[in-house]
């Protein structure tokens, strides 16, 4: 049975986390290498799920040494990222080394959280945004974190597990139109999340 959220019980104390915080990241690092998606040179797909968003809890109370207090916003911010079953959930993030093209991209992107697609089997799935704050800001620059939830049917989810559905992940911004194929290693991860 699939975990859907995270609660207290499912964070550990900061010192066993230590202990174990090494070898936790290499093990989150291969579970993220088979769900990670560029699409067109600057943005990356990363895929969600419990393991990553559990890592990503202890990683903010590790860091930012909020204590006990801190765990519920941590709660708070990261279960929705957590997908539910009947959806597949990514941070899409533009990564842009020099600041100054950086800036100069995201100026041109605004409402690029809009235009993302999940296509298989002769379907599209559009993205919806997560709906914590305005990823686009009233001047038209986006965030370079965008956080995208892909809704299924049932009948969705079953042509997504068929092995020939061949996912393709697509951004139709008129400043960044570009669309990347999934390797079958990253389709199989994802099929994981689905009921």
């Amino acid at each position: 049975m699939a975990n859907y959220k995270l609660t207290r019980e499912d964070i550990m104390s900061m010192s066993e986390y230590k202990r174990i915080r090494n070898e936790r990241r290499q093990e989150i690092r291969a579970i993220k290498r088979d769900r990670r998606l560029s699409c067109g040179p600057d943005a990356t797909f990363y895929f969600e799920n419990y393991e990553t968003m559990h890592h990503q809890v202890h990683e903010m109370l590790f860091i930012e040494k909020g204590g006990d207090s801190q765990i519920e916003d941590e709660l708070i911010a990261y279960n929705p990222l957590i997908p539910n079953g009947h959806e597949l959930v990514a941070t899409l993030m533009f990564e842009i080394a020099d600041p100054i093209v950086r800036a100069a991209t995201l100026s041109e992107l605004g409402g690029v959280e809009k235009t993302i697609s999940l296509q298989f089997s002769a379907e599209s799935i559009s993205g919806t945004p997560e709906n914590d704050i305005d990823r686009t800001s009233s001047k038209g620059k986006a965030s370079a974190v965008q956080f995208v939830h892909f809704l299924f049917s049932q009948e969705q989810i079953k042509k997504f597990k068929e092995p020939n559905a061949q996912p393709k992940i697509a951004i139709a911004h008129l400043r960044y139109n570009h669309s990347a194929f999934m390797p079958s290693s990253i389709h199989k991860s994802l099929i994981g999340d689905l009921d």
